[in-house]
């Protein structure tokens, strides 16, 4: 899906002080008031709270967020209701979202006012794409998606309990209210499913019946006569589900991951926020051992100009990367800093990298323009060339950051270490973990495969490729240094090469990257290496002999095309294809989560979250075709488009 430049709503009040859109000529809501409306048409018009109860989840779709009233209603009736579901999900899609100072001037009914505040707090920036929002301990998500409903509803991976059809009037904006959108929104619906909406034109009424909704009316509110309200009952119903699927979800809820680095201890915590309980294995007695035992390291966004699926992908993460290392900050005393990160630009001058920044719309909250000067006096180092400015990025601790999501996770998490997995066996519905002497360590019908390259081998990949890179990091002694030679970096800083500002008095820097190299050993060829990317970096001659370091080694996991392999693993045994990622068959209770490279800091929040919304079925926290650029049988796809690019045409070989 290509992004598009959002444009923010700026309501204005009518003369009975309701919120009013000039840009559609239409209020945001009644004169009897939000609150009202919402508790009328869209909670008791979809059977709410009762149709929740007793429910593991429950998934709202939302076609207008609007001034978010909708959603406070829900989230208040959800916490009013002693039988609620366990977690409750509002998927809300937004062309026109509002910036947070104008959210924040909204008058609110006062029974929703503390709500507010807590919405509010967490808003995002207004940047293209689906944005997660959790409360109540996760078992709250608001995902809202940012851009156009026409966009976005083929892109959404969910399977919906209720809808809620909220837009301004269909005379004034008919696009949200189409034949073809009530198809789309059907496709993503349960059979049961209800949806109700405040309008009673008569094309929406038969543009919902021609999607397979049973229609009929409700009593109005606030001067209206009739709502409408609907239950999805298709006369033929498709078995499909919908682009990138997540997995039926077990009957159990509980897991084994394989790998006690970042990725395993993340992908624990987000299933623990989905009620699952999981059992860790790795070979080490402590978490973070290997590729994610670096004393620090950073996390950001990027900004490419066709902003493609890696540029996508990656702003996603950063964002949610942001908010997962805030938190551990605040709440468990992690080593770091989300307070902002400086990308050297090698090629663009400024006015250049401001008209890039200005095609893509993207907010100054995500990323700022800064020319040398200003880089400088934000860096306090002599920088030698304008920055990207990115205010969500920073540093942190990988080994803290991983204790701290066990920690959080609580009992949900079982620590083995010191155990090698050898091997795995499925037999029957269940998946058995051996060691090298054919004991069983662990057995689930779910298995999530953490442990970086050596997925390919439990695996039994013969289709599938990850590269192992060796990397070095160098370490300086800030109180060893002459005083000439002495950095201070206020925040990290990134180009050719990163160094972060000092910890415990010590400078971090490099970091060099060798395809197959399998020496632990530090050498001081590459501490030099690393010295000569810091003096690039700080703008000045650094006399520092490469005796003076010390380091760190360890290896990062990548695929080819430099994105992480997550979901559910295919099943190769029977060959490469279909075509598309998403229609490729499965092993059943299958799953990995690898190949985060140099990204793992920025990809292993929105990675866990995107693996536990496959392997719980809840709705996945991106769009459908940065699951399949994620997905591991991306690779079988691509070798099945290979092939049938050099296969010949019917009829025979062509004639030379």
């Amino acid at each position: 899906m290509k992004s598009r430049p959002l444009q923010p709503a700026v309501p204005e009040t009518d003369a009975h002080g309701r919120p009013f859109s000039p840009a559609h000529g239409d209020v945001y809501h009644p004169h009897g008031g939000a609150l009202a409306q919402a508790r009328h048409v869209f909670l008791a018009g979809n059977g709410l709270p009762r149709r929740w109860q007793g429910r593991e989840r429950f998934v709202v779709l939302e076609t207008g967020f609007g001034l978010g009233n909708n959603f406070l209603a829900l989230w208040q009736a959800w916490r009013s209701d002693p039988a609620r579901c366990e977690r409750l999900h509002l998927v809300s899609i937004e062309m026109h979202p509002l910036p947070r100072a104008a959210l924040s001037t909204l008058r609110r009914d006062p029974e929703l006012a503390g709500l507010a505040a807590q919405l509010i707090a967490a808003w995002p920036p207004l940047v293209h794409g689906l944005h997660r929002l959790v409360f109540d301990d996760g078992r709250v998500e608001l995902l809202l998606a940012f851009g156009d409903v026409q966009d976005w509803l083929p892109e959404l991976v969910l399977q919906v309990d209720a809808v809620f059809l909220d837009g301004f009037a269909p005379a004034r904006n008919p696009a949200m209210w189409s034949p073809e959108l009530m198809r789309q929104i059907a496709r993503r619906c349960r059979v049961g499913a209800t949806a109700a909406t405040w309008s009673a034109a008569r094309p929406v009424r038969e543009a919902l019946a021609a999607a397979g909704f049973a229609v009929e009316r409700g009593a109005g509110i606030g001067g209206k006569r009739d709502i409408t309200q609907a239950v999805y009952a298709p006369v033929h119903v498709e078995t499909r589900l919908p682009p990138g699927r997540p997995a039926p979800r077990a009957v159990e809820r509980e897991a084994v991951i394989v790998g006690g680095g970042l990725a395993g201890c993340a992908a624990a915590f987000a299933l623990a926020q989905h009620g699952w309980r999981s059992t860790l294995l790795d070979r080490h007695p402590v978490p973070a051992c290997e590729g994610s035992g670096n004393p620090a390291g950073l996390f950001h966004g990027t900004l490419h100009g066709e902003d493609g699926v890696h540029a996508r992908w990656n702003r996603a993460a950063a964002l949610e990367a942001q908010r997962a290392v805030a938190h551990a900050i605040e709440t468990q005393g992690v080593p770091g800093s989300a307070q902002g990160l400086l990308r050297l630009e090698a090629t663009l001058a400024p006015s250049a990298m401001q008209a890039l920044l200005d095609a893509q719309g993207l907010p100054s909250d995500y990323v700022q323009v800064l020319d040398r000067a200003q880089a400088a006096a934000r860096a306090g180092l002599d920088l030698p060339a304008a920055a990207w400015f990115y205010p969500g990025g920073g540093w942190v601790a990988p080994a803290r950051l991983a204790a701290a999501l066990l920690t959080q996770a609580g009992e949900a998490v079982r620590w083995c270490g010191g155990v090698a997995v050898d091997r795995l066996e499925r037999h029957g519905n269940r998946w058995h973990l051996l060691d090298a002497q054919g004991t069983t360590l662990a057995e689930s019908g779910t298995v999530v495969l953490a442990n970086a390259h050596d997925a390919l081998r439990l695996a039994g990949s013969t289709l599938i490729a990850l590269d192992s890179l060796r990397g070095q990091i160098s370490g300086l002694d800030l109180a060893r240094l002459p005083e000439e030679a002495r950095l201070g970096p206020r925040l990290p800083i990134s180009g050719h090469g990163y160094v972060l500002p000092a910890i415990d008095g010590r400078l971090w820097f490099g970091a060099t990257a060798q395809r197959g190299d399998p020496e632990p050993a530090l050498r001081e060829a590459d501490h030099r290496h690393n010295l000569a990317q810091l003096q690039l970096l700080s703008g000045r001659p650094l006399p520092i002999e490469a005796a003076a370091c010390t380091g760190r080694v360890g290896w990062r996991c990548t695929a080819p095309d430099r994105l992480p392999l997550i979901g559910a693993w295919p099943d190769e045994a029977l060959g490469i294809g279909p075509l598309q990622p998403r229609a490729v068959p499965r092993l059943p209770g299958l799953f990995a989560f690898t190949g985060l490279g140099s990204r793992g800091l920025t990809w292993m929040a929105l990675g866990a979250r995107v693996l536990a919304g496959w392997v719980c079925g809840s709705p996945a926290p991106v769009e459908a075709s940065l699951l399949d650029a994620v997905d591991p049988a991306r690779f079988l796809s691509r070798a099945a488009r290979r092939e049938r690019s050099l296969s010949p045409p019917r009829g025979g070989p062509a004639r030379g």
